[in-house]
């Protein structure tokens, strides 16, 4: 019980001050530990290109810019189907605070802390800060952490200069990004890809609360 109520009182403290500081997941933390010496280069917002913005919203998040951290409706879809909570009904604010104060393995205590530090979260911070610390934080290949370090590794370009299609494979990447090189992308990633290109190319005010 000690250990749930820190877990909870640590996210309380540490919200507020990601308003203006770069955090650091505890997933950064546990693969230096484990695994070595990571990638990871902080990048404001508006040095990330708005296809790679746009693609991730649409393939992780449609309704990033409506929700207030929990998209209830979608939540409610998938527990109908499933019973349980899957990384279908998981938004970007849910997978921040997971990448942040969190863990991997799924479980129903995680989801039980995941939801309240979504709300949360949100509500301290603006969209556009929920987003660039996404984007900063997110793991993109092993040891791998943040749109920046994924640009330059796998197209050797900053993130500003990213194509629309290299946008969408590595959005196409973010739910298996071990297993998935979009450098060197399978038939169904390209697929994959194709599809979140003209999901982002479609966005239009879906991405209002990021580009207003």
């Amino acid at each position: 019980m000690r250990v749930v109520i820190v877990i909870v009182l640590i996210p309380l403290v540490l919200v507020p001050l990601y308003l203006v500081v770069s955090p650091v997941s505890t997933l950064m933390i546990y693969t230096r530990l484990v695994s070595g010496p990571i990638d990871r280069r902080w990048v404001p917002f508006d040095a990330v290109a708005k296809p790679l913005v746009a693609s991730v919203v649409m393939s992780e998040d449609g309704r990033f810019c409506e929700h207030v951290g929990v998209d209830w409706r979608e939540l409610g879809r998938v527990l109908d189907r499933s019973g349980e909570p899957s990384r279908g009904a998981s938004t970007i604010p849910m997978q921040t605070v997971k990448n942040l104060f969190l863990w991997s393995s799924r479980s129903y205590l995680r989801k039980g802390l995941e939801i309240p530090l979504a709300l949360y979260a949100d509500m301290i911070w603006p969209k556009r800060r929920m987003m660039e610390i996404y984007l900063n934080i997110a793991e993109w290949g092993p040891g791998i952490f943040g749109i920046e370090a994924a640009s330059q590794h796998y197209f050797r370009r900053s993130a500003k200069d990213l194509s629309p299609g290299q946008a969408a494979l590595l959005a196409a990447a973010l739910p298996d990004p071990i297993g998935r090189n979009p450098a060197k992308a399978t038939h169904h990633m390209q697929a994959r890809a194709r599809a979140v290109a003209a999901m982002a190319r479609a966005a239009g005010d879906y991405l209002g609360c990021l580009y207003p």
